[in-house]
């Protein structure tokens, strides 16, 4: 069976939270910021909470994906191709991530590893067999934002991960 960890993580800014090491955030595939509902979402989160009140939560809760499925998708993603230049690409931008002034902590070779998989998977989820260059640009900054460090200085400007790793995106050519 496959071995899947979701977690959650409260805002830094709250008491008691405090960040995880760097090893373990780049254990995490994807980093994905959850905002507040706006006024429409959160009525119908009461709604369904009213629905349920007189449910044991457990009877509500369906099985959405089998063990079995899980790994066929991931034997699927593995099969879609992505070419010599491309791989080119992603190491492009994970070493600009080491070597970028914003940056306190680069990225891992981890990291290269887990934007080829990202890729891969956008391609699979698009009905695609081989990875495009959007593929990565949209792979990196949920793979790439929680396992890079801004320098406080620049950190204390406003600068954000997100910020350094879409720049890096914008300034690194594809190679041929």
């Amino acid at each position: 069976a496959p071995f899947l960890v979701l977690a959650t993580q409260n805002p830094i800014e709250q008491e008691g939270t405090y960040r995880l090491p760097e090893a373990q955030l780049d254990r995490f595939l994807f980093k994905i910021n959850v905002e507040y509902p706006n006024l429409e979402e959160e009525i119908n989160i009461l709604g369904r909470e009213q629905q349920l009140e007189n449910k044991s939560k457990m009877e509500t809760v369906n099985t959405f994906l089998s063990a079995e499925k899980i790994v066929s998708f991931q034997k699927l993603i593995t099969q879609v191709l992505i070419e010599e230049h491309l791989l080119k690409y992603i190491a492009q931008i994970i070493v600009s991530t080491r070597s970028n002034p914003f940056l306190y902590l680069g990225a891992s070779p981890r990291a290269s590893i887990s934007v080829l998989k990202a890729s891969k998977a956008f391609a699979a989820m698009a009905g695609r067999d081989f990875v495009t260059p959007e593929d990565i640009k949209k792979a990196a900054i949920p793979v790439l934002h929680h396992r890079v460090i801004v320098t406080p200085e620049r950190e204390m400007e406003g600068v954000t991960s997100k910020d350094v790793i879409k720049q890096i995106i914008e300034s690194t050519e594809i190679p041929r």
